[in-house]
């Protein structure tokens, strides 16, 4: 879905109005409960959870708990990235 929004001219000139309006959107979403990581991640085009972390200090935004989920997610690109070592004795 595509929403478009009027700025006035002098939020406009901004170097990525579009961009800021976007993490606003989605920071507030996820403050409130609106928005889980997930969401969040998608929304803003990160594949690590490490960004949604970055995303989060950034905006002062408490961690909430990493599930399960995130954490297969990470070490399956994690093992895409760096091969697991392999075992000599099995």
């Amino acid at each position: 879905m595509e929403i478009t929004v009027q700025l006035p001219d002098d939020l406009a000139e901004h170097a990525n109005p579009g961009r800021e309006a976007l993490e606003a959107l989605v920071a507030e979403g996820y403050r409130n409960g609106a928005l889980n990581r997930k969401q969040l991640r998608n929304m803003l085009g990160f594949v690590t959870g490490y960004e949604v972390d970055g995303f989060l200090k950034k905006h002062n935004i408490e961690r909430g708990a990493y599930d399960v989920s995130e954490y297969e997610r990470d070490q399956k690109l994690l093992d895409t990235l760096v091969p697991p070592p392999s075992n000599p004795h099995g």
